[in-house]
C-alpha cells in the first residue's frame, strides 16, 4: 500500500502547491511590477535548480541544448509574464480556472503544428472544454471587456504550455524532466538578473512590503516551480503519465479555494463552467 499512498500524497501536494501558485502571484504584484514578479520566480527558480542543472547540463548532447532552452522559454520563461500581466486585472480563481485549459491547447496545438493524429473522442474532449470556457465569459455582468483581454494573456500561457509538451515529446525524446528543467531554468539565470536591473528593481527602497512581495515571489518560484517540478518528475516515475496527469483536476479547486479566502467573487456559474472544462480535459485525457 506504500506505492499507492506516496502517489496520492504527492498528488495532494502537487495540487495544493500548484494551485496556490496564483494567490501567490496576488500578493507578489502588491508591491512588485508584473515584470519584477515574474523575473524573480524563474531567477529563484534557476538558483533552486542550479545544483542538479550542472551535471544536467553535461548529460546532455551538445545538439539538444539548443532545444532545452527553447523548452524552457517556451515552458515556462514567457507564461510566467502572461499569467502575471493578466493578473494585475483577474482574480486568482478564474486564473487557475483559465490554467486547466492547458492538456486541451496540447492536444489543439499538437494537431495544428506537429501532425498529431487524434481521436474523435480527443477533440470532443477540446470541443466540450472550449464550451466551458465560452460559458465562463457569457454570463452578462461577470467579466468586462476589459476582464477578457486580460484572459488572453492566460490563454496563450496555457497554449504555450500546449506548445512545449509536444515540442519536449518531438525533440527532446529521452531526455528526463528533471534535466530539461534545471539546465533550462539555469540557462536563464543571467538574462533573468539583468531584465531585473533594467525594471529598476535594484534601486528601489526596500521597504516593508516592497521585501514580502518579493519573498512572495521567491517562493512562488522555489516552490511552485523548482520544488513542484522535482516532485512532479517523481510522481511521473511513481505512477505513470495518465495519474500525474490528473494534477490538472486538482489545481484549479485549490484556486478557488484560496480566492474565496481572499474574498474574491465566485459563483455557481464559475463553478459549472471549470466543471464543463474539466470534463473536456477527461475526455482528451481518457482516449490519450
Amino acid at each position: 500500500m506504500r506505492k499507492p499512498f506516496f502517489s496520492w500524497f504527492l498528488f495532494i501536494i502537487l495540487s495544493f502547491i500548484w494551485g496556490s501558485s496564483f494567490i501567490l502571484m496576488k500578493e507578489g504584484l502588491k508591491a512588485l511590477t508584473p515584470y519584477q514578479v515574474a523575473t524573480i520566480r524563474i531567477l529563484s527558480a534557476g538558483v533552486i535548480l542550479a545544483p542538479f542543472g550542472i551535471s544536467a547540463y553535461k548529460k546532455i548532447p551538445k545538439i539538444k541544448r539548443w532545444p532545452v532552452l527553447v523548452s524552457g522559454l517556451l515552458g515556462s520563461f514567457f507564461p510566467a509574464y502572461l499569467f502575471c500581466l493578466a493578473e494585475t486585472e483577474l482574480n486568482s480563481a478564474l486564473a487557475g480556472i483559465l490554467n486547466a485549459l492547458t492538456p486541451l491547447f496540447t492536444i489543439a496545438t499538437g494537431i495544428m503544428f506537429f501532425q498529431q493524429k487524434t481521436k474523435i473522442q480527443q477533440a470532443l474532449g477540446v470541443i466540450v472544454g472550449f464550451t466551458g470556457l465560452i460559458l465562463l465569459f457569457y454570463h452578462k455582468g461577470e467579466f468586462s471587456f476589459t476582464h477578457l483581454g486580460y484572459a488572453t494573456y492566460i490563454l496563450l500561457a496555457t497554449f504555450l504550455y500546449g506548445l512545449n509538451v509536444n515540442y519536449v515529446r518531438k525533440h527532446l525524446q529521452g531526455i528526463g524532466s528533471l534535466h530539461i528543467a534545471s539546465v533550462a531554468f539555469g540557462l536563464l539565470i543571467i538574462p533573468c538578473l539583468i531584465i531585473l536591473a533594467f525594471t529598476g528593481y535594484f534601486s528601489q527602497n526596500f521597504s516593508t512590503a516592497f521585501i514580502q512581495a518579493s519573498l512572495f515571489s521567491a517562493l512562488l518560484g522555489i516552490m511552485g516551480t523548482a520544488v513542484a517540478t522535482i516532485l512532479f518528475y517523481v510522481l511521473l516515475k511513481e505512477s505513470g503519465a495518465l495519474f500525474a496527469s490528473m494534477v490538472t483536476y486538482g489545481i484549479p479547486f485549490v484556486a478557488v479555494g484560496w480566492g474565496l479566502l481572499a474574498g474574491e467573487a465566485f459563483g455557481w456559474n464559475q463553478l459549472i463552467s471549470l466543471l464543463i472544462i474539466l470534463s473536456g480535459v477527461y475526455l482528451t485525457n481518457k482516449f490519450k
